[in-house]
């Protein structure tokens, strides 16, 4: 009965996402709501930029079907409008970091204040039970930000931050089974039926183009983040707290290895660049498609490896050992294909062209001009899947 109940709610909210982009296709450009290309985005035309709104629409639609709108669930989707709308104001007027971060924090704080959901424990690891107590709320709030920014960075190519989506939401279920098919569970599985058209609409399947926006992924992320903290802090639940960090792997694993090589180039890791695993891949010569391919199944292998760790060491301690493992792995193989790519590009480039570039400077101001083959400009996912 609720294998029935949970198909016809996603059919609801499957439908009405369709129904959403088709409807708010037609007046993105009314509502400003569109990317334009430049020297960064390399989609063709005004694209619009409704994917995320779409989402929300269907899924809102499909939890009316089971009344979701109480208790944790309630909350949960009231603030996940809160940011839903906050992210179609900046794709609209640009909103400043500060202001993101600050509306995102408050959120947060009020989803764990009204409900007493937080991370306060790590689990059983290395013999011992870490529990956070206090510190558990600032760890929230890090970590739910955290997952927000990496799925925001990892929305960088057509069909990317989408399926990874739908890949972390199978990993969720795959660790969590056999958890009773009713709230987050319930929840995430409107996300993925809410997400399939959009998926059909970003790749060209169905009608026009459009675009996940800064509404899209930070709605994907902050429901993804609550997801796994609300089960994996639930004692009924097979999902730890370490396998919390295999279901959204690849998005956790390359935020990290670009942060730290920034850093250690001595620019601010919230600097953008072109230095994401998506961009080091089609810099190689691979297709957008290809590259999807490619991210979609290193995703879902990063979960199945999780999974047979998780079942075979029968340790949590020996789970986040393999973890840090494979996310050293990443960071050093991902941080060399980016340096023999700087490499290439350079050499392409000629040493007097990049000299050149950098003396230049434009009148009244203090930062330097750069050409259009090494500019980056903007946020580092403004065009929400738009081929960087």
């Amino acid at each position: 009965m609720q294998e029935l109940r949970l198909l016809l709610d996603g059919l609801v909210a499957a439908c009405a996402s369709a129904a959403a982009i088709v409807v708010m296709r037609r007046f993105a450009v009314v509502l400003g709501l569109v990317d334009h290309p430049d020297q960064r985005k390399q989609h063709l035309g005004e694209i619009p930029l409704v994917g995320g709104l779409a989402i929300f629409a269907g899924m809102i639609a499909g939890a009316a079907c089971y009344d979701a709108f109480h208790g944790f669930d309630g909350i949960l989707l009231e603030t996940a409008a809160v940011l839903a709308l906050l992210g179609a104001l900046d794709d609209r007027f640009g909103l400043s970091v500060r202001d993101r971060l600050l509306t995102q924090t408050i959120v947060i704080l009020t989803v764990i204040s009204s409900t007493g959901v937080y991370i306060h424990t790590l689990g059983h690891i290395f013999g011992h039970d870490v529990i956070l107590g206090w510190l558990g709320v600032p760890m929230t709030v890090i970590a739910v930000i955290g997952l927000v920014n990496a799925f925001n960075m990892m929305d960088g190519i057509d069909g990317l931050a989408g399926s990874l989506t739908l890949v972390s939401i199978a990993a969720i279920i795959l660790f969590a089974f056999p958890t009773p098919l009713h709230g987050v569970i319930m929840l995430l599985a409107l996300l993925a039926a809410a997400t399939l058209p959009y998926l059909a609409a970003n790749l060209g399947f169905l009608g026009g183009k459009i675009f996940l926006g800064d509404a899209g992924s930070t709605l994907v992320g902050y429901l993804l983040a609550w997801a796994l903290i609300r089960l994996s802090q639930m004692p009924q639940t097979h999902l730890s707290p370490v396998d919390v960090l295999w279901c959204v792997a690849l998005p956790v694993c390359d935020t990290l290895a670009v942060m730290f090589r920034r850093m250690r180039e001595g620019r601010s890791p919230f600097k953008p660049d072109r230095g994401h695993i998506h961009h080091i891949l089609l810099g190689t010569g691979l297709g957008p498609r290809t590259t999807l391919a490619v991210l979609v199944v290193l995703a879902a292998g990063l979960a199945s490896i999780g999974a047979l760790v998780s079942s075979a060491a029968h340790s949590t301690g020996a789970n986040l050992a393999a973890f840090c493992l494979i996310l050293g792995i990443y960071m050093a193989t991902v941080m060399r294909m980016w340096s023999r790519e700087e490499a290439r590009r350079q050499h392409s480039l000629g040493p007097q062209h990049v000299a050149a570039s950098a003396k230049i400077k434009p009148a009244g101001t203090g930062r330097q001009s750069l050409p259009p083959d090494l500019a980056v400009q903007g946020r580092e996912n403004r065009s929400g899947g738009g081929g960087q």
